[in-house]
């Protein structure tokens, strides 16, 4: 594998990384009504499980409400009942056409807890960027045991993914700042 396939590959999968950091930070309630917080819930739908937003719309018409209208609204009930068995706290209000959401303000301990939940995504995150990078740094290795990569390229290739690993872990800890803002804000 030539240069800079291994480092593009690397670059790839440290951005992929932080890319399902962001996507699970999403799920995360911070007491302001997001799409992002219900969307990904999983409902019974002609016996399969699929996404809310795959069969339904959702708006948000201000900071505290979601609005979830089915695509079929013979759906409703499965998706209202998806919603209360999520882990997410929240009970949606059914008038039979479209669920309404209140989103209710989060708890000081709550608020807590929840920062602690996305420290450990954030920790899961940089443990896959390391992973990343120990597996770059071995493929350099091969290629240069093999012959097909001079000492000198090996450790600049070394050294490039190390600056893009710490490039990318500065990144992830800039997201989890932003989110704990989030959370925090009353």
């Amino acid at each position: 594998m030539p240069y800079d396939d291994i480092y593009l590959e690397a670059q790839d999968k440290m951005d992929k990384a932080a890319e399902v950091m962001v996507n699970e930070f999403k799920g995360i309630r911070t007491g302001r009504a997001s799409s992002g917080l219900i969307e990904h819930v999983r409902v019974e739908y002609y016996g399969a499980p699929t996404q809310l937003k795959a069969i339904a719309s959702i708006s948000v018409p201000d900071a505290r409400m979601l609005i979830v209208k089915p695509f079929d609204p013979s759906s409703l009930s499965n998706i209202d009942k998806a919603i209360q068995k999520s882990d997410l706290g929240l009970n949606p209000q059914n008038d039979g056409k479209v669920l309404r959401i209140t989103i209710p303000p989060l708890s000081e301990d709550r608020r807590k807890q929840l920062v602690k939940a996305i420290k450990e995504i954030t920790e899961k995150a940089k443990v896959a960027v390391r992973n990343v990078r120990r597996d770059s740094n071995k493929a350099a290795d091969e290629e240069k045991k093999d012959s097909s990569m001079t000492e000198d390229e090996n450790f600049k290739l070394k050294e490039e993914i190390q600056k893009a690993t710490e490039q990318i872990e500065k990144k992830i800890d800039e997201l989890f700042d932003k989110k704990s803002k989030e959370i925090m804000e009353v």
